[in-house]
Formats: structure tokens, sequence, C-alpha cells
């Protein structure tokens, strides 16, 4: 069976990883040794193993220097690989990645392709890659005023790259070192979050929304997607890409399977959100609630990378525009602006208001379909609350006045009141 261990008269043939090599694994001078036998095939293994037994079987040092010869002889006939044709090889090969977008498939080879040019010789083989010439690249990745995650992502992906192409290479991975990859803590002073709208905001963009000034393409549906995103808490896309199917007006629910973690989340309907649900349904033509934007948003180029996605984000970020928010900022030492306000902000405005209502974290958590960060960035008051207890009872605050001080002054309060009703009459009879 391939795959299989297969034992010789001396030794045994195996594989160290499911899609690996063969290696032939043997005794000399009772130490443990092990020599790749450079090829998947099994036959092939096994032909290579039983050339190598006569030569373990010896016990002379003649013999044994001859099978250190025969081992570096292995070595040397390594396939050979310089880097111009390793994409070309990674691109076909059964372990590479295969990313869920077409843009970061091309990331891929873009980031490979930059280091090819970095290293400024594309004959150069896979194998004489060091970890010192990976350590100088990554230096260089500092320099370009990309960002923390950016850079990691970069190195990661080259990473992955010399481990699918490791049967070109005898030692090991030179991406393998975490120093490769960047601290976030780097960024800690620099670091600019995704802003919420307040509630004033909101009501601003829904009523350039509602106007007949401002002008975006397919107007109604945006509309629908800016109240999607407001009254449920979901992100761009999934509002974006909501079918009808989905929607129950009757029973006021709306289903949404995540299009990023692919959980299924169920939302009631509010008041406002029904009303516009109702108007979207008059123009009702195939599965999508926004049919035109949905069309548009799934447009692809010819290499079948997503190109509608943006259009239809550009248009929602006119809309924060329009009520005099800019939507990017920038930040020392990036070459790219950061985004603080766009769509997603509605999401961090939807975890905001829950918060301020009292509602609990795990209700909003349901609704959200994630233990998401901006959950916990919103919901820190309740420990706050707990920390400002601890205080004052360290400091006894909590001991400074007593409860029948505190009676005390509630019927003091009372005696005061003009008029008392009998409810009140009761509170003071309790106290009392």
């Amino acid at each position: 069976m391939e795959g299989k261990s297969i034992k010789l008269g001396t030794g045994t043939v195996y594989k160290k990883t499911a899609t690996g090599v063969y290696f032939y694994r043997y005794q000399i001078n009772g130490k443990r040794k092990a020599v790749s036998l450079k090829t998947k095939n099994q036959d092939e293994a096994v032909l290579e193993a039983k050339k190598l037994v006569p030569v373990v079987n010896g016990t002379t040092l003649e013999v044994i220097s001859a099978h250190v010869q025969h081992a570096r002889g292995l070595t040397s006939t390594m396939k050979s690989l310089p880097l111009n044709l390793a994409w070309d090889k990674y691109s076909r090969h059964p372990d590479r990645a295969v990313p869920a977008t077409v843009h970061e498939q091309e990331s891929y080879e873009s980031t490979f392709d930059e280091f090819i040019n970095f290293i400024g010789n594309g004959t150069l083989e896979l194998s004489n890659i060091t970890p010192e010439l990976s350590d100088k690249f990554a230096q260089h990745l500092k320099k370009t005023a990309i960002s923390v995650h950016t850079h990691n992502r970069k190195v990661k992906r080259i990473r992955r790259i010399f481990e699918t192409l490791k049967e070109y290479r005898e030692s090991e991975n030179p991406f393998s070192a975490k120093s490769l990859l960047r601290k976030e803590r780097e960024e800690h002073e620099n670091k600019i979050g995704r802003l919420s709208f307040t509630h004033e905001q909101e009501q601003q963009l829904l009523n350039v929304l509602g106007d007949d000034k401002h002008k975006v393409m397919h107007k109604p549906e945006i509309k629908v997607i800016y109240y999607l995103g407001m009254f449920t808490g979901q992100r761009f896309k999934d509002c974006v890409l909501l079918r009808w199917e989905k929607v129950d007006l009757n029973r006021k629910r709306i289903w949404v399977k995540q299009f990023k973690t692919g959980k299924e989340v169920t939302v009631p309907i509010a008041d406002k959100l029904m009303e516009t649900l109702l108007e979207a349904k008059k123009w009702k033509r195939n599965e999508y609630v926004c049919p035109n934007a949905a069309e548009r948003y799934k447009k692809v180029d010819k290499n079948g990378k997503n190109t509608g996605n943006n259009l239809v984000n550009i248009d929602a970020l006119r809309v924060i525009k329009w009520i005099g928010l800019e939507p990017s900022v920038e930040m020392p030492g990036r070459k790219k602006k950061v985004t603080v306000y766009g769509f997603h902000s509605l999401r961090h405005s939807f975890v905001s208001h829950c918060a301020e209502a009292g509602v609990p974290k795990a209700v909003v958590m349901s609704i959200l379909g994630t233990n998401s960060e901006i959950v916990d960035k919103y919901y820190t008051h309740i420990g706050e609350d707990a920390q400002e207890k601890a205080i004052q009872a360290i400091t006894g605050s909590f001991a400074s006045v007593s409860d029948r001080e505190r009676i005390s002054n509630a019927l003091a309060i009372i005696e005061k009141l003009p008029k008392k009703s009998k409810a009140i009459q009761a509170i003071e009879s309790a106290l009392k």
C-alpha cells in the first residue's frame, strides 16, 4: 500500500509525512541513521533502499566510508530548481495553499516575485536560499512602509511556498524563524482603529440616504444595505448579497450565513428595517434583496478576481463623505491611508449601542456570530464598574455611610415634601 512503512532485510523504508518523500532508516554500530531516498514513489524508494543494504551490512570502516559517500551522492542528485521556475512548480503542487479568493492567490505570486527581485538573481537555486538571505528580506520589508499585519502575511506566504517545495532542499525552511515576523506592539503608539458612528451620525446617514439631493448608483439599494448594517450588525458582503429566502417578513426574522465565518445567525427585524424591506419587496426581480448592487458586487475580471466588491464599497464610502466624515486618514510610517470610517463602522456602532442599552454580551455575540474583538472593545465598561467598586471597598467608601444614616437622610427628604402620596406614606412608614 502506498505510504506504508516497508521492512527490508536490513532497515525500513518509510515516510515522515503523508505527502513527503521516502526515507531509508537503518543502524550502524548501534546508532540509528536515516537517509532521504529523494522520491515519493514507493517502488522507486524500495529499489534505492535495496542498493544501500549491502553497504549498511558492511562492518569495516572502509565500507562505512563508502556508505557515507553513497549518501552524499544521493544529496548531489537532488533535483535542481532555480527561483525563476519555483512558482510554476509551486502553483501545480498538490500541497500548495488554496486561498478563498483570487486576490489572495495572486498575492502569493506577487510576494514571491518581490522576494526574487530582492535577491536579484532568478537563476539562484532554491536550495541555496539561506536564513541569512530571508532575514535580509525581512529587514527590507520593514523599510517599505507597510503595516505589521501586511509584513507578516508576506513572510508567511513565502514560508508556505518553501515548505511546499521542501523536496528541493536539504536544509530547513529558511523562512521558519519567528524573528522574521514583526510584533503587533510595534504599532501601538500609532494605532488608529475603526471608529463607530454616534446616534446623531447614524441619523445623518439615514437622512442623506432618504433625500433627493445626493446621488449614487442604485441609491435605493444602497439605502437598504445601510439599514441592514445599522439594524443587524452584519458585515458589508452579508448585507449586499442577502437573499429573500433568508428574510421572513411574517416572523420578522433574518437568517444570515456569514461569508467570513460560515456561521449562521438569526436577527430580529427592527421596525425601521421592516419598512425599508417592504419598499425593497416592490422591486424584487431575482433572489437578491438588492439585485443591482449584488450583480455589480459579484463582477470579476478575466482572471476571476472580484472587482465589483470594491466598486460597491466606494459607493458606500461616498455616503459617509456626504455627512462630512473622512473615511481614511494618514498614519506615520505607512504608505497607504488607514480607514477609520467605513461600512464596518456600523458593526462597531451596533455593539456600542447594545452595550449602552445594557444588552447582555452573550446576546450581542449571538447576533454578530463570532467572539469578536469588537464586543470586547465596547463591553469593557462592565469590568470597569467592578474595578471601581473594588477601589471603593479598599478606601472604605462603602463603610463611610451606615445604613441607619441613609435611612435618616431619606426620611429627612420625605419630611420636606409639601404633599405625600399614599405610596410615599407607605415608604415613610416602612423606613421608620
